[in-house]
């Protein structure tokens, strides 16, 4: 006897249909992914494909699944089981809101399964754009290599990055951008996004405009760490608030 049922065996034949580049037209093509296929999936066989990992151990609306993205030799993307809009989400800013960047990097360690050998933090980045920035219509974190560029930037201005939000001088590719360093191993509460709403004038009252970035680091003395930083879309001034393209490098030349 089969351990399906007809209904659970319609589901299973039809969960991966959806196809992938006809999806990238849809704004809700992530969430259409996670929660039609990665979130039944794994349900049903104890299997979160096309997703390489979801956790539902908290509740499906608290919950996150990891994804390779179709683009990149090794971005990831953390996306919530739940659903939520994007960086403007008031959700978000909950005292109970899940620790999506927390999770983000820890899910680093799939860039290195893939990669078949450990990706350093230096070269990891971690991104979510403005609204005016993106494409999809669900919160998705990006996880990818950091600009070499951008790393060299960040390390040569490392003397004058402190605890607390600066301009980071010179910006990110012409962009204007605030930073600030946080000291760690692990990003578990940090919590970026309510971070940059209470430190940030204007910020928590405009964060749809507000796109962030965490860069793995080691500062001086071989302390581990993040570098934190927050730009702004301005039409007006051509800046869609895409920190993916100011700060991430999704072919990792960093790694070469």
């Amino acid at each position: 006897m089969s351990m399906f049922s007809v209904k659970q065996k319609l589901l299973l034949a039809g969960i991966f249909l959806i196809p992938a580049l006809s999806a990238l037209a849809d704004s809700n093509a992530l969430w259409h992914i996670v929660h039609e296929q990665c979130v039944p999936h794994l349900k049903l066989v104890g299997d979160p494909a096309p997703c390489a990992k979801v956790d539902i151990s908290q509740g499906e609306d608290s919950g996150y699944s990891v994804k390779k993205d179709l683009r990149g030799v090794l971005q990831y993307l953390l996306i919530p089981t739940g659903r939520v809009s994007g960086i403007e989400s008031p959700a978000l800013l909950a005292n109970s809101a899940p620790d999506y960047w927390g999770e983000a990097w820890a899910s680093r360690n799939f860039m290195s399964r893939l990669r078949g050998s450990e990706v350093p933090r230096e070269a990891v980045a971690l991104t979510i754009n403005s609204i005016k920035g993106r494409s999809q219509s669900q919160l998705h974190i990006h996880i990818s290599c950091v600009r070499g560029e951008v790393r060299d930037q960040l390390t040569s201005e490392q003397a004058q990055i402190g605890l607390d939000w600066i301009p980071l001088p010179g910006g990110l590719n012409g962009h204007p951008y605030q930073v600030r360093r946080v000291l760690g191993r692990e990003l578990t509460g940090v919590e970026p996004f309510k971070d940059i709403a209470a430190a940030l004038p204007g910020a928590r009252d405009d964060m749809g405009d507000m796109t962030l970035a965490v860069v793995g680091a080691r500062f001086a003395g071989g302390q581990d760490g993040f570098y934190l930083l927050a730009g702004k879309a301005d039409p007006t001034a051509g800046i869609e608030g895409s920190a993916e393209d100011d700060v991430q490098d999704h072919s990792c030349q960093v790694l070469n």
